[in-house]
């Protein structure tokens, strides 16, 4: 497993595991990125896959002093578990 990567080309972070891709799908405009989506394949599924890449995205965001809107229910409920995160939220 590699580290959580920011591909901008394609505006999703990912994770590579096991020859397969894990993706969280991004929007970013004025200082806020916008979480839309987060795909794991199946085959990765039940490894703490998808937390590990939200970890490394949130990290990443909070290091780059963006705020977060999590359309996708996937990192909300991340977020909703690990309050160390709240503060990225937008209000």
């Amino acid at each position: 497993m590699t580290e959580v990567v920011n591909n901008r080309m394609k505006h999703r972070y990912e994770l590579a595991a096991d020859g397969h891709i894990a993706a969280i799908y991004y929007d970013v405009a004025d200082g806020i990125i916008t979480f839309d989506h987060t795909e794991v394949p199946p085959e990765l599924s039940g490894k703490g896959i998808g937390s590990k890449l939200v970890k490394g995205a949130l990290d990443q965001v909070r290091a780059d002093g963006l705020k977060v809107i999590a359309n996708c229910e996937f990192v909300k409920g991340y977020i909703g578990k690990h309050p160390e995160y709240a503060d990225l939220m937008q209000r």
